[in-house]
């Protein structure tokens, strides 16, 4: 009789799961050795679109870094156009993926160096305003929770039919703010200023 259940959790063990082929070794100085098989840097030479730097931090409940959480994020082109798309390999970026990944560091920092996407439409036709969906996994979690990336002073903001499924009150914790050079965005799993989270 089969049964159903529960999901491994996932991390900490990331370096051991993501190597390519699952092969990894201890390095002589007793380091871990890995190769990414997707990185944080996602722009290449070709690609459409202006480039952006996107860091931040993860919080737990009581505020505290996350240091062995992991990111990943899907986007289009600045074009507004996914590497999935057909026909995708007629346009001229076509070596843009739209798919990054990031570890977060002792202090629970992430980074993604990519370019900013262009609107897309939504599931009813209508126009999207530029976002990035993100995928985030950490440790003593069944599974990776959704949100999103949005850029504060979009104007295409205050018409984004999933914007708009969020209550105004919380959308601040899906904009990333421009700080200097970086687009900057926190999350936090928990507590009075938790990130929305979208069920997929």
């Amino acid at each position: 009789m089969s049964v159903l259940t529960p999901s491994q959790t996932v991390g900490p063990f990331y370096a051991y799961g993501l190597t390519p082929k699952g092969r990894a070794h201890w390095d002589p100085d007793g380091t871990y050795s890995w190769k990414e098989t997707v990185g944080s840097n996602l722009v290449t030479p070709d690609v459409a679109g202006d480039r952006i730097r996107i860091e931040g931090g993860i919080y737990d409940g009581d505020g505290k870094p996350i240091p062995d959480a992991m990111l990943e994020i899907w986007q289009a082109d600045g074009n507004g156009k996914y590497s999935n798309e057909p026909g995708s390999r007629r346009l001229p970026n076509t070596k843009f993926k739209g798919h990054g990944r990031s570890a977060c560091d002792k202090d629970g920092v992430f980074q993604f160096d990519t370019v900013k996407p262009g609107p897309v439409p939504g599931p009813d036709g209508k126009m999207q305003a530029p976002h990035i969906v993100v995928a985030i996994f950490g440790r003593g979690m069944l599974r990776q929770v959704y949100t999103r990336i949005y850029f504060d002073g979009e104007a295409a903001n205050a018409t984004d039919p999933i914007l708009a499924l969020v209550p105004a009150e919380r959308r601040a914790t899906l904009m990333a703010k421009k700080q200097g050079d970086v687009w900057r965005w926190d999350v936090h799993m928990q507590g009075d200023k938790e990130t929305v989270f979208f069920q997929v």
